[in-house]
């Protein structure tokens, strides 16, 4: 490894109630392939945005080849020698493989674009990186891992000395995975650094020379590659500390099955689902960005539709073919993005409480029984003390918590049975998140049967009965409480391949070696 071209240390991020990083470090060297995991908001792409000029950050001292440097923005970065891919592609699908490359520095012929010239440049950008494509076609035409070539391609075209891939393989099959690979490689023996994010830890051996850990936005350790374990890197990414307080799990739930799930598929996302959930239970699901959690859940739902597959409900297939009848058969669905699906922000408590239920609060002619819904809505808001000056608040005016407790007030006046809550926690403060716990709880004591959807593995083993782990679309490793760690589960969400059972010697065997 070659010359320090970035040191970070010290770096502190906030966002409103967030401490997204807290005095954390980095540094890479050319000539290097530098990993850098840890659990779903452990820090890792904020640290690198502040890199990147896309964050500003609040405290710590940023190097670049020796000087300080804190780039504004990324077009700042970029003139540093600092290129981000980032998990979501940017590129412009209209526009042509080329036209993306040099969009902004295009060569003219007078006042007119010379494609020509354009197509040439990207021909020998690609003949240098071995890359084969056609700069000529459109960019909407091509599968992802080629549109992955063009975003590489672009940060290499900048002459960058730092290339950052957050989540690169995130949505390609293994053969397209060995060709990155390949690209990334050779950038890296021509002495460029590379910073490698990933959840899928199995690659680390193939691909990085040095690994850092970060938890909770916290620097943790930086270990080579060649001299850990990957189960070493699971417990630096989870820590030791499980959760203090005592389990506040229910009484065992009934072995009647409310909802059996067999053999859902839907793209790359869902491949071949089977599980069940029964009466009285909290079914937690767990797994990192990427492994299908929510898509199964929406698949179950019928808010995307499945390509096969089947839903019972109590022993009785059925058909749902659109989020409708999935309430008519007593399945609710609360979003991981409650803004944009689970509430109708310009609309007050009242309405939003009402909204699934609204024939139960119509007359035979049309109209709403006002009264009937006042007082359901006043009721819930009691029962689920949700902080409103009144049911006619506009329920954007509340904060996170209070718009969750309204969700889920929609889908208690609803009376359904079955239950998905996609991230139930997520952006809401402690003390919220202690009565979101409560009311799990005390659905499940009356026979509610829940599914739990948590990136918070404390959370996710606070609150299961049994715990499902997912992998890049397929259940990986079912866990009971008793037996559930949170080193077992991040074995089973970082494996590829289906296994049939869990236990803690299906990771230690898998040792990360040197490229």
């Amino acid at each position: 490894m070659g010359e320090l071209l970035v040191e970070m240390t010290g770096i502190s991020k906030s966002f409103p109630g967030v401490h997204a990083l807290d005095d954390a470090q980095f540094e890479l060297r050319a000539g290097e392939v530098h990993a850098l995991v840890g659990e779903n908001g452990a820090g890792k792409s904020t640290l690198m945005k502040v890199l990147c000029g896309i964050y500003a950050r609040d405290a710590g001292v940023i190097r670049v080849k020796g000087v300080e440097a804190y780039p504004a923005t990324p077009k700042a970065a970029q003139d540093l020698g600092i290129a981000i891919i980032h998990q979501e592609l940017n590129l412009m699908g209209h526009l042509t493989v080329a036209q993306n490359i040099f969009i902004g520095r295009e060569p003219h012929r007078g006042l007119l674009l010379d494609e020509k010239a354009l197509n040439r440049k990207a021909t020998e950008l690609f003949e240098e990186l071995h890359i084969l494509l056609d700069p000529r076609v459109r960019v909407s035409r091509l599968a992802v891992a080629q549109q992955q070539m063009v975003e590489i391609a672009k940060a290499f075209s900048y002459n960058s000395d730092v290339l950052i891939m957050d989540e690169p393989t995130a949505a390609l099959t293994d053969t397209e995975i060995d060709e990155l690979f390949r690209i990334t490689r050779t950038l890296r023996d021509r002495g460029h650094g590379i910073v490698h994010i990933s959840h899928r830890l199995e690659e680390l051996r193939q691909i990085s020379d040095r690994v850092t850990v970060m938890r909770d936005g916290r620097y943790i350790n930086t270990v080579v590659t060649a001299e850990t374990n990957i189960q070493q890197i699971i417990s630096m990414m989870v820590g030791r500390t499980i959760f203090e307080a005592a389990p506040e799990l229910p009484e065992d739930p009934s072995q009647e099955v409310v909802l059996e799930v067999r053999n859902l598929n839907r793209g790359r996302q869902v491949r071949d689902v089977s599980f069940q959930l029964r009466r009285g239970e909290i079914l937690g699901v767990a797994g990192l960005v990427g492994a299908g959690r929510t898509e199964v859940m929406r698949a179950v739902f019928a808010a995307d539709k499945p390509e096969s597959g089947q839903v019972l409900i109590n022993g009785q297939p059925v058909a749902i073919k659109n989020p409708g009848d999935a309430v008519r058969h007593g399945i609710a669905y609360l979003s991981e993005d409650r803004k944009r699906y689970g509430l109708a922000l310009g609309m007050d408590v009242e309405l939003n409480i009402v909204l699934a239920s609204m024939r139960r609060f119509m007359s035979r002619f049309g109209w709403m029984h006002a009264r009937a819904a006042r007082a359901q809505a006043l009721k819930l808001v009691e029962t689920l003390a949700i902080k409103t000056p009144g049911i006619g608040q506009r329920v954007k005016n509340l904060s996170g918590g209070n718009q969750q407790k309204v969700v889920i007030a929609k889908w208690l006046t609803a009376d359904t049975d079955i239950l998905i809550f996609d991230e139930p926690t997520r952006g809401i403060d402690v003390g919220a998140k202690s009565e979101i716990y409560r009311l799990l709880n005390d659905l499940a004591r009356r026979g509610k049967a829940v599914i739990m959807i948590s990136s918070e593995l404390p959370e996710i083993l606070r609150m299961s009965h049994r715990i499902l782990v997912m992998c890049e679309g397929r259940i990986t490793g079912e866990l009971s409480a008793a037996e559930a760690t949170q080193e077992r589960i991040m074995t089973l969400a970082t494996q590829r391949q289906s296994v049939a059972t869990a236990g803690p010697e299906t990771s230690t065997a898998m040792s990360v070696g040197a490229n």
